[in-house]
């Protein structure tokens, strides 16, 4: 009997999740020290529950991606073939090296477009990173939110949207497809503003720049998980949030 998701690939994604989980707690912890000593509870206490909220979240997340990726076309090339023991190292080094281009492409857009935006609003709170701790976080980037705004969202909006218009053409495929990149995009910077709202006044102009930031990453990132698969997505989103975090700082360092 063939099982409704790949068991396999399903725990692959959770373990690779709750890494991505772990790998963020020294930059949240860092970012976030003051907050948190507010909390009700012990930060222990605090840190097992958000790690089984995380993993339960996770769980139901990856079921559903996997279960409908499928049924609208979606493929998962290279980690469906590392889980069947099926070579990849001929086609992991360009495609790898092709995400990254991606990535820095991404990270680039984001921060030209960012400094735009310092025009129209007062620059946000700022943080200085250290670097270990950007590093680690960029992997949440790279599997945490590619699994939720990718493999879920994406996935998803196109199954709901494929249910709604019932043509089959390509046409209206391709165009169910990008509905469901952009509206994943739109989403995932909508998704920001609580954080934001904590340390400024939420104005039109800070919608629109969550949307802006976070929708040059989901396009570039949702275009490539439907024609590289999630694997290039993660890669991409890494090599964005090291653009952003560690390199451009860097960078900037050595001018100032």
């Amino acid at each position: 009997m063939k099982s409704i998701v790949n068991w396999k690939l399903f725990r692959l994604l959770l373990v690779a999740g709750m890494f991505g989980f772990i790998a963020v707690l020294p930059y949240t912890l860092t970012i976030q020290e003051e907050t948190l000593k507010e909390l009700p509870i012990s930060l222990p206490l605090a840190l097992l529950l958000s790690f089984i909220q995380t993993s339960i979240l996770l769980s139901v997340v990856i079921f559903i991606g996997l279960y409908l990726r499928k049924r609208v076309g979606f493929e998962l090339p290279i980690l469906s073939d590392w889980i069947a023991v099926r070579p990849v190292k001929e086609r992991l080094k360009p495609l790898v090296i092709h995400s990254i281009k991606f990535g820095v492409l991404a990270g680039t857009l984001i921060l030209v477009f960012d400094y735009v935006f310092t025009f129209l609003i007062n620059p946000l709170e700022s943080f200085e990173n250290i670097p270990w701790q950007a590093f680690l976080a960029s992997f949440y980037g790279g599997i945490v939110e590619e699994i939720l705004t990718r493999l879920f969202l994406v996935t998803l909006i196109v199954w709901v949207a494929e249910k709604i218009v019932k043509s089959k053409t390509e046409k209206s495929k391709t165009i169910n497809i990008w509905i469901g990149i952009i509206g994943a995009a739109i989403i995932f910077g909508l998704g920001h503003l609580p954080a934001t709202a904590l340390i400024t006044t939420i104005t039109p102009s800070l919608v629109a720049r969550a949307i802006v930031l976070n929708g040059i990453g989901g396009i570039i990132f949702g275009w490539l998980y439907w024609k590289k698969g999630l694997f290039s997505a993660m890669v991409a989103h890494f090599t964005t949030d090291i653009t952003i975090l560690i390199l451009f700082p860097f960078l900037i360092s050595l001018f100032s």
